[in-house]
């Protein structure tokens, strides 16, 4: 495999787009004289296993063509190693290829941008983001990790499978019934906050959701962490601030705080964390910042963070 692009595509992300995306790619690729290989994991763990065995062949880039779940898998084996990530964007949101510069558009244009990129080669580090819950689970992030309202409407969906495309907007209605402030203790590079919280939110980088700005001023290589913190407010007063989330004006509200640091710690009752929209467990948890740690070619569009 040294000097193959290995392009690993989500067969079911975008409702088969990613894997359709994959196909032209393998073959515009193979058009273009860079050698190439197309695998369809079928799941987050398969999808590390193949990422793993392609690495001891020191290939040319890994394209991860889906969504940012399979971003978020394809990033945890890439962290560390000289082997340089691509996004072909695929996915419902695709909140992590929009930051890193791997504009969505018409297939043809994107996978054009995608030969381009690959063979200009040029790469840059980005930061990564580290969560580790208090029974050893750690996974790397390269977006946002979200605990409070937007983590409970995650963990009411993924008990609605049944309503498939629906469910999240079910589970948000559902949620804001029942929702409460919560109490939060927060520590920012040995700084104790507390206080009552409806969401807390870490961004390596700015967005998530499909486009929300949780975290506008977030740097995916600026060493640092940006922690967004909505507090205790009624749900008229959250439905008014929640689409200024579009634009990361919400920030400016007075019930929003925004700290800074480099190693964070997260706890509040009953909540369950969710990194690049992936579920990673439990509080309470440790979060930091592992500058400059994965290689990444340059988007045809330009880093847009």
């Amino acid at each position: 495999m040294a000097g193959t692009v290995m392009l690993v595509a989500n067969p079911v992300a975008g409702g088969g787009r990613a894997a359709r995306l994959g196909s032209e790619a393998a073959r515009q690729l193979a058009r273009a004289g860079i050698p190439c290989e197309l695998v369809h994991p079928t799941s987050a763990a398969d999808t590390r296993a193949v990422v793993a065995q392609a690495l001891g062949e020191q290939p040319r880039a890994v394209v991860a063509c889906g969504g940012d779940g399979t971003v978020h898998a394809v990033v945890q084996e890439l962290v560390g190693t000289a082997t340089p990530l691509v996004v072909l964007p695929g996915g419902s949101g695709d909140d992590i290829a929009a930051s890193l510069g791997f504009a969505s558009g018409p297939a043809d244009r994107t996978v054009t941008g995608l030969v381009s990129v690959v063979a200009a080669g040029r790469t840059r580090p980005v930061d990564v983001g580290v969560v580790e819950t208090a029974d050893g689970v750690v996974e790397v992030f390269l977006a946002v990790l979200s605990t409070g309202f937007d983590s409970s409407v995650n963990e009411r969906a993924n008990r609605m499978a049944r309503l498939r495309g629906q469910r999240y907007n079910v589970a948000m209605l559902r949620e804001l019934a029942s929702f409460r402030p919560l109490p939060y203790r927060v520590v920012v590079d040995g700084v104790v906050h507390e206080g009552e919280g409806m969401l807390v939110s870490v961004g390596n980088g700015p967005r998530f959701g499909g486009g929300m700005l949780v975290c506008p001023d977030a740097r995916l290589d600026d060493g640092e962490l940006d922690l967004t913190w909505l507090g205790a407010i009624s749900i008229p007063a959250f439905l008014g601030v929640f689409p200024r989330v579009f634009k990361g004006t919400h920030v400016t509200h007075p019930a929003v705080r925004v700290l800074r640091g480099c190693v964070l710690e997260i706890d509040a009752p009953g909540q369950v964390a969710y990194a690049d929209g992936e579920r990673i467990g439990p509080l309470p948890i440790a979060v930091s910042v592992r500058p400059g740690a994965l290689q990444v070619l340059e988007g045809w569009a330009g880093p847009t963070s």
